[in-house]
């Protein structure tokens, strides 16, 4: 047991409870067939009563910071409040069905699940969209077998993807897995791509570029007709990463831009769990010529209701039956309540949001104008340090350090949840750090539970048990 009081200066735990005020129980085991040194003869647990254990994960939770503590402006892979309503919605006992149901017994399913694909279909400009992907970068990778199946029905077997700089990592190592050899484009002058560089790493050997847009400092790559033509002339596919598609809503289609394939965030577009903490989702779109190879089972109309089928030239399952339905569930429900206008008034905010607390700070944004999310330089500060003086002022930080293309960079993305209060107090935080000396950055953060941690030494040597906490050598 441990106590937010009984956190040290040096951000170390020192036990709540020590040996002689707790009572302890012994627990015995059974004959194991495990070898002999993966088990132990018997057990000693902590016999602690029920207000002891409530107040004790309370104390946990509150030293916790997330979506429903305050602002969470992380660029790029963003954070967002999840709105109650749609776990109402997932919680409907009517959707608690067992996938191996006949088709006639659960066609109010199929129903849902045809309707978000349509949805998610007209959204991005796509023409079939498969729900399996259970996160943005298995959508990616999807996506890139998809292409790669697609290539090699063609008979045209292509060795190479185009990716920014400034790309998200998941897709050089989404492009590297699926076995193809990634080949770097370096942005323009403006931030973009530079058309350039691109005329001159397209080839027959290019199966696809991967591109955001808004890219990465939340710039609209205003030549995209003309990289799709160019992708398009070598025989490529066009790839659009949907990370940033919440700035789009409404507005513009990735599919009328001329990209062939897409995944859609649905975490932050909308408003679904996040697939790295815990089950999420990733759908992705195709264009017509592509739909054949999506994944299986696709769900499709018929004279009854509705059916399952599997695409004739499908790349297989990526996932389970058809994908974390509850996360689906959540995400049809988010696009059903808000509608149209919903969804266009969400873009609208989230670039506001952006511009707005870009305007309020006063540390220099290198690129513009930018969408839902800039890119910040702390100058001669380290931004790692300027995040870290952040949480004094009991705001979390935006992402720092990354992408290279801005030096010490931090990536800042509110979305359209935030309320100008909020966005206020943001400002506020980056201002105070930005007035700092540099020891004072340097022994940030003095007011959080734990203080500053050796990152590196965590992360080679992590403790993952309690036990190692009272061990001096660790």
């Amino acid at each position: 047991m441990y106590d937010q009081a009984r956190f040290t200066q040096n951000g170390e735990y020192e036990p709540l409870l020590s040996e002689k005020d707790s009572t302890k129980v012994e627990v015995g085991g059974d004959d194991s067939p495990l070898p002999d040194d993966l088990t132990r003869d018997s057990l000693e647990l902590p016999e602690l009563s029920e207000p002891e254990l409530a107040r004790h994960y309370t104390r946990l939770s509150q030293m916790n910071y997330g979506v429903e503590t305050g602002p969470y402006p992380l660029g790029s892979c963003t954070m967002k409040y999840n709105p109650k309503f749609t776990e109402d919605v997932a919680a409907d006992p009517n959707a608690a069905i067992h996938p191996d149901r006949s088709e006639r017994s659960m066609q109010g399913t199929l129903e849902m699940l045809y309707n978000l694909q349509d949805y998610l279909g007209r959204i991005g400009g796509m023409d079939a969209v498969t729900l399996q992907p259970p996160a943005g970068a298995a959508g990616e990778f999807t996506g890139i077998l998809v292409a790669k199946a697609y290539h090699e029905a063609q008979g045209n077997e292509r060795s190479e993807v185009i990716i920014p700089a400034s790309a998200h990592g998941t897709n050089f190592a989404t492009a590297a897995m699926a076995g193809y050899d990634v080949v770097e484009l370096p942005s323009g002058d403006d931030g973009r791509v530079d058309l350039d560089a691109l005329e001159a790493a397209v080839s027959e050997d290019t199966a696809a570029l991967m591109l955001t847009n808004p890219n990465t400092v939340g710039l609209f790559e205003r030549d995209i007709t003309e990289i799709a033509e160019m992708v398009h002339d070598v025989g490529g596919l066009l790839y659009y990463d949907g990370a940033n598609l919440n700035a789009l809503l409404g507005r513009a289609r990735p599919g009328d831009m001329g990209f062939d394939i897409m995944h859609y965030n649905v975490h932050k577009t909308f408003a679904t769990p996040h697939g790295g903490g815990g089950p999420g989702a990733g759908p992705v779109g195709v264009v017509d010529e592509l739909a054949e190879f999506l994944p299986s089972p696709q769900v499709r109309r018929n004279d009854g209701g509705f059916e399952l089928f599997d695409p004739e030239q499908s790349i297989g399952k990526v996932h389970g039956f058809y994908g974390n339905w509850l996360v689906l569930v959540k995400a049809y429900a988010y696009i059903a309540r808000l509608g149209d206008e919903g969804l266009e008034d969400a873009s609208a905010k989230a670039v506001l949001n952006a511009n707005y607390l870009g305007s309020q700070i006063e540390y220099d944004i290198p690129y513009g104008p930018f969408h839902h999310e800039f890119a910040a330089t702390s100058g001669e500060q380290d931004a790692a340090d300027v995040a870290k003086r952040m949480l004094d002022y009991g705001v979390h930080p935006p992402t720092t350090k990354w992408p290279e293309m801005v030096p010490e960079a931090m990536l800042t993305e509110p979305t359209e949840i935030e309320n100008r209060e909020t966005l206020d107090d943001l400002a506020t935080a980056f201002n105070a750090a930005h007035g700092e000396d540099d020891e004072t950055l340097e022994h940030a953060p003095n007011k959080t539970t734990a203080r500053r941690i050796d990152q590196v030494s965590a992360a080679r040597n992590p403790r993952l048990s309690w036990h190692a906490l009272g061990d001096a050598d660790e």
